[in-house]
């Protein structure tokens, strides 16, 4: 099974010199995972003051600056991983170097028909223009669930159309919903020992529902795509830009 490694932790709690040696150590893993035929994805985000959350009520779409939730610990990244189970996604989530500092929230990727096939991220190959931007898709499950099935499925094959349409205008990274959010598990590393609590890492009233990685030429560009994700109706997307981290390869020692 797919699943999605959620990292959070306060911005402030890091120096540049530590947020830059964790990253470091973060891509060795990751070489490690991808050699065992565990890694789909990963990367580190901009800071949360690059963040514009977008809405849409009524027709009209509504553009804020700054992430969706203002919280002191705000989503630095993630992981796509194909694990066994959940038992090895909690082992893996407390050897991230983030885990120490702040919390890992494990979620399972939601299957969903009619997805484009994940592209390569940007950074791993020549893509056209633009920079990679992910797409956080918080919902209110409470709202999906008073609309019914068949408003839900009708959401879900409207958002695959539309990653088939980025695909073809070669603007598709990948994109997955997620299982809600009580199958949850966050992972905590204080001192040496493993917290581990059921639920999501936030207990608010809409929580992260999927994602998008797209490749946009501007942050606004991106929030309009964001605009005609469904789940904007009855809840919110945050974008941000991902960081770019091919140029810390360079700074990773020899393994």
């Amino acid at each position: 099974m797919k699943y999605m490694l959620l990292m959070y932790g306060a911005e402030g709690r890091w120096t540049e010199s530590e947020r830059t040696a964790c990253m470091v150590e973060s891509m060795q893993i990751c070489d490690q995972l991808a050699a065992q035929g565990k890694y789909v994805a990963s990367s580190p985000l901009e800071s949360v003051t690059t963040a514009v959350t977008v809405r849409v009520r009524n027709g009209k779409t509504l553009v804020t600056d700054g992430p969706f939730a203002e919280t002191t610990e705000q989503l630095g990244g993630y992981y796509i991983l194909e694990l066994e189970h959940l038992d090895e996604a909690i082992a893996l989530a407390s050897m991230l170097p983030p885990v120490t500092k702040g919390t890992v929230e494990i979620r399972p990727l939601f299957p969903l028909d009619g997805l484009p096939p994940r592209q390569a991220h940007p950074a791993e190959t020549k893509m056209g223009a633009g920079r990679p931007f992910m797409l956080l898709c918080y919902d209110d499950e409470s709202a999906w669930r008073a609309a019914g099935p068949n408003a839900r499925q009708e959401a879900m094959a409207e958002a695959a159309a539309l990653t088939r349409e980025l695909d073809d205008a070669g603007r598709y990274v990948s994109a997955s919903p997620l299982h809600p959010a009580e199958t949850a598990t966050c992972v905590r590393v204080r001192d040496g020992k493993r917290l581990t609590t059921d639920g999501p890492f936030a207990e608010t009233r809409e929580v992260l529902g999927g994602y998008y990685v797209i490749v946009a030429e501007t942050r606004e560009e991106a929030a309009r795509v964001a605009a005609r994700h469904p789940g904007a109706q009855l809840g919110a997307v945050e974008v941000r830009p991902l960081f770019e981290v091919s140029r810390l390869r360079k700074s990773a020692p020899a393994s």
